[in-house]
């Protein structure tokens, strides 16, 4: 069975369960906690970082982008319309520059410090690096927020999908990350009604059932974290 390395507030992790889910897959999920540098995690990962998949052969896959790309050159290519990069050269350029976007530039911008702030910091040893949240860098991530959802406003107002017509990467790694941001109420949607629109689409996906069932230990969602209609 494969095992997918992961923590619950890990925007990649999600990202990549998401993935795994709309291709009909159902690995163990291994809660790891990067922090803890365990010997047998850099084993699979020297870099400690997450997500890893490890497949049915033991081989170890790390980060999204390496586990998204396996993905679909072994799995995609087979799924017609139900593939996550399209056909078209252009348009997978066009999927993969979104949902860099959103993995990489929300993630160091929003998503990553917050979750090191609310989440992690409470979760580590002050050897590690944990403590009480910084003031500043909350500010800077909360008034970072508004930025990309005027951004991610305008590509759910202009296009079905984020990047076309069709269900893609992008949408999945929008919404892995705005599904971490909205458990911590930290999405303002009545700033971004388009955004909001969208959202309730994927997230009312059945891809999306076990995020939003899933509860982080000491930390409560915002009440309709879990409500398709919001």
């Amino acid at each position: 069975m494969p095992i997918l390395y992961h923590h619950p507030m890990s925007a990649a992790s999600r990202f990549v369960r998401l993935i795994l889910s709309e291709y009909g897959y159902q690995p163990d999920l291994a809660e790891e906690q990067p922090w803890d540098k365990r010997k047998d995690f850099l084993a699979l990962n020297p870099a400690g970082t997450l997500p890893v998949y490890v497949d049915d052969s033991m081989r170890a896959l790390c980060g999204a982008g390496v586990i998204s790309e396996f993905l679909d050159e072994t799995d995609g290519v087979l799924k017609r319309e139900r593939r996550l990069l399209a056909e078209d050269p252009f348009q997978r350029a066009e999927i993969r520059r979104l949902t860099e976007w959103f993995m990489q530039k929300m993630e160091a911008d929003v998503t990553r410090p917050l979750v090191r702030e609310r989440v992690f910091k409470l979760q580590m040893r002050a050897d590690q690096g944990g403590g009480a949240p910084d003031s500043k860098v909350l500010r800077t991530s909360r008034a970072n927020i508004r930025q990309h959802l005027k951004y991610l406003s305008w590509l759910a107002g202009s296009r079905t999908y984020l990047a076309g017509e069709r269900l893609s990467y992008a949408d999945l790694a929008a919404a892995a990350s705005l599904s971490v941001l909205d458990y911590l109420g930290e999405v303002d949607w009545s700033e971004a009604p388009a955004a909001k629109d969208w959202y309730q689409r994927i997230k009312s996906r059945p891809s999306f059932r076990p995020l939003l069932a899933e509860r982080v230990r000491g930390i409560l969602p915002v009440s309709h974290y879990a409500d398709l209609d919001f």
